[in-house]
């Protein structure tokens, strides 16, 4: 079983999108591992980048403000890395199909950027994916393993499937060291709450932190899996210092649950929140893909990654987070 303690000490890492949700707590995760870290976003507006999300380690990173798409920034930075985790990347299924053009760029283009930076600069380093759930569209069957055919439901997880496919057969070709992990609904401090064009499960916890109602689409059965930042940045770490995790993907996931049990726990947990049941908007529902959870057994069996925390205690954090630092989220 690989060393987390020990893996990281003194490495040269690089995290696109590293002011983001995941790329932010990464960076504290890898801080605290001993790692030299580069911080790379564009801070393109209601992305998720976010500067407050380094508060406290910001004077021991080095943030460089860049585009992935801006190949002779991303030729210069690759540079001496040993690790990069690749987390660039638009996220919000409804504006890819509102803008599916920026999608393309920024989620086809800016990992081609990436990728033939490295070929041609740094063909030794290890690149750690973020991809998704999203490229499996309406599950055939349940739950879905990495085996399931691909057909996204939207131009966000197609061009989120090519992105994927792009590491792979860079890792297949070229030998450029390559993992993929499709992660499902994440959620945890430092998640963007501004809006709800990406997933639910943020735009649950602002309104449950407000004492708002929880606006539920549908009648609520229909079941996801959740897995708290933790847990995932823990598959980022496992995936990276594994030899074994070249050229594979792994399906991240969790206990399957209702949306309507996700919305009474955090009723529960905040008190003045309410939650009801309203209309699919038509714009949602032509993409919505019902009931979705992984099967996350093959990462479980070749790199011994689990979820630890349960869903209860993530969502008691993440409130209490928010509580302390919602100047820094919302509007």
């Amino acid at each position: 079983m690989v060393n987390l303690e020990e893996s990281f000490v003194g490495k040269k890492m690089m995290i696109t999108g590293g002011l983001g949700f995941i790329g932010s707590n990464l960076a504290h995760k890898l801080l605290s591992l001993g790692a030299d870290i580069v911080i790379v976003d564009s801070l393109i507006p209601d992305y998720g980048g976010n500067l407050f999300n380094v508060e406290g380690i910001k004077d021991r990173v080095r943030i460089n403000i860049a585009d992935v798409r801006d190949r002779s920034s991303m030729d210069y930075l690759v540079k001496g890395q040993d690790y990069i985790f690749n987390l660039a990347g638009q996220v919000s299924h409804i504006d890819s199909m509102k803008d599916p053009y920026t999608d393309l760029e920024i989620n086809c283009r800016s990992q081609l950027s990436l990728l033939e930076a490295c070929r041609h600069h740094n063909p030794e380093v290890k690149i750690v994916f973020a991809g998704t759930r999203q490229v499996y569209g309406i599950p055939d069957y349940l739950p879905v393993d990495e085996q399931h055919l691909l057909h996204p439901t939207d131009v966000n997880g197609i061009n989120k499937m090519a992105g994927e496919w792009y590491h792979i057969l860079y890792n297949n070709v070229y030998g450029l060291r390559a993992t993929s992990l499709r992660l499902t609904n994440t959620y945890g401090p430092r998640q963007l709450v501004k809006h709800n064009r990406q997933g639910f499960i943020g735009w649950f916890i602002r309104l449950a932190v407000d004492g708002e109602e929880i606006s539920i689409y549908g009648d609520g059965t229909q079941k996801r899996d959740l897995n708290y930042v933790d847990d995932v940045i823990d598959a980022f770490l496992l995936a990276a210092a594994s030899e074994e995790a070249n050229g594979q993907v792994f399906n991240l996931g969790g206990e399957p649950v209702s949306l309507l049990e996700v919305a009474k726990l955090l009723v529960e947990l905040c008190c003045q929140a309410s939650y009801g049941l309203a209309p699919f908007p038509p714009e949602k529902k032509r993409i919505d893909i019902g009931d979705y959870y992984g099967d996350y057994s093959k990462i479980k069996a070749l790199l011994g990654w689990e979820p630890k925390v349960p869903l209860r205690e993530g969502l008691k954090r993440t409130v209490e987070f928010y509580r302390r630092h919602k100047e820094h989220y919302w509007e």
